[in-house]
């Protein structure tokens, strides 16, 4: 496919790689495994820039290629790149060779904050992005409470520190790194969070500070990620294009099970239209591949399907159908940072994956005013019809 082209010529210890090598077959040698990382921040933190300074392969859905992001300046949707290195031992001890970390840069805009949960669920770890010269803003807290929700890694990045000047860098950083301990040590990710300190995109032109020593960084933090082949197939596709003369190309993550060329799906957002459909066939980041596991960031191509039809939303395996319902009983957590009553009766957004809907909740227990972390049992309604799944919604008021 067009979807995926080189950003870059790689470096060491970065390379070109897909999240699974092929052979001479196109079959997947599981020797390199898929990292998702999710690149988070305020607004004009430098999100994108530090993917740029980072990625060695970009696609079509990256560093605001979007026309409406390049004329308003800021990132509008999720945007995906990648870049490849080695394992570090513990992987190689499980057969891993090396590791594909694909990046997702994340919007920073508070109105956008929909489109980073809806990309959360794909994460397995969370890179907060701060300004070391503005530290904590808005955004910043509002994306701690996405990962603190659905992360269980993070690693903190301060960018821009070129802008301090470099006398007094060292001093401020340290000082700066001590504040951020002290707010983290309130979350469950504690005070003893990995830091790491670049400039992704220099004011005076220079090459970027501190992106080699944030790749070791990673490489030493990031925890073997759970890869389960078996079980139903579940895609989650967030952009979607037509390949003239070949069909449409979804572009997505496997959120469970596995995929292969000419094996049977279902798009449930399009009805009687989304049965019978077949997968013509795979890429991972420019490399065309014969399947795809849980994790892999692939471009799955199906005939007879009209891009018109979709934006996003998911795919799953004709055996294993996706239940469409209208109510629901769940267990929800109340957040410590939602300040106001939560009532019976009251309006919810929704939201699984990148698809959100009003629903009204019933409580079975009351949640008293405070502002601390406590669970009920609560019956969740809505019109609309959304398909339901074995993975965790996030209730936003």
């Amino acid at each position: 496919f067009s979807e995926q082209v080189s950003a870059r010529p790689p470096s060491s210890p970065r390379h070109r790689g897909a999240g699974a090598m092929s052979d001479e077959k196109g079959k997947v040698a599981r020797k390199t495994i898929n990292v998702n990382v999710g690149i988070l921040g305020h607004i004009d933190s430098g999100k994108t820039s530090l993917c740029r300074s980072l990625s060695t392969i970009t696609s079509t859905a990256s560093l605001d290629k979007h026309p409406q992001s390049q004329e308003r300046g800021i990132t509008l949707d999720l945007g995906f790149s990648s870049f490849s290195a080695d394992a570090p031992e513990r992987f190689k001890a499980e057969g891993i060779d090396g590791i594909q970390f694909c990046l997702v840069d994340c919007p920073g805009h508070a109105s956008l904050i929909r489109t980073v949960i809806g990309g959360a669920q794909i994460i397995d770890l969370c890179a907060l992005v701060i300004d070391a010269n503005k530290g904590i803003q808005a955004q910043t807290a509002e994306c701690l409470v996405v990962a603190e929700i659905l992360a269980n890694q993070l690693v903190v990045i301060l960018n821009k520190i070129d802008m301090i000047p470099e006398a007094k860098r060292e001093k401020h950083l340290k000082s700066i790194i001590k504040k951020l301990q002290a707010t983290f040590a309130a979350t469950k990710f504690g005070a003893d969070l990995p830091f790491a300190c670049v400039a992704a995109n220099p004011q005076d032109g220079s090459p970027a500070i501190g992106v080699e020593n944030l790749i070791d960084l990673l490489r030493s933090k990031v925890d073997m990620p759970k890869r389960n082949p078996a079980g139903p197939f579940m895609f989650s596709f967030d952009h979607a294009f037509p390949i003239k003369g070949q069909g449409t190309v979804l572009t997505g993550t496997v959120l469970s099970g596995s995929v292969k060329p000419q094996q049977a799906i279902v798009v449930p957002s399009l009805g009687e239209a989304g049965k019978g459909k077949k997968v013509r066939s795979l890429q991972m980041f420019k490399q065309p591949v014969q399947e795809a596991i849980q994790g892999d960031r692939v471009a799955m191509c199906v005939a007879a399907l009209d891009a018109k039809e979709l934006e996003r939303g998911i795919v799953i395996g004709e055996k294993f159908p996706v239940p469409t319902i209208d109510a629901c009983i769940c267990v929800v957590n109340r957040l410590a940072y939602f300040k106001q009553a939560v009532n019976t009766k009251a309006k919810f957004h929704l939201t699984l994956g990148h698809q959100t809907v009003m629903a009204t909740a019933h409580f079975f227990c009351p949640l008293d005013g405070a502002a601390h972390t406590s669970s009920t049992a609560a019956g969740i309604a809505n019109g609309s019809g959304t398909p339901a799944a074995k993975q965790s919604a996030s209730a936003a008021a």
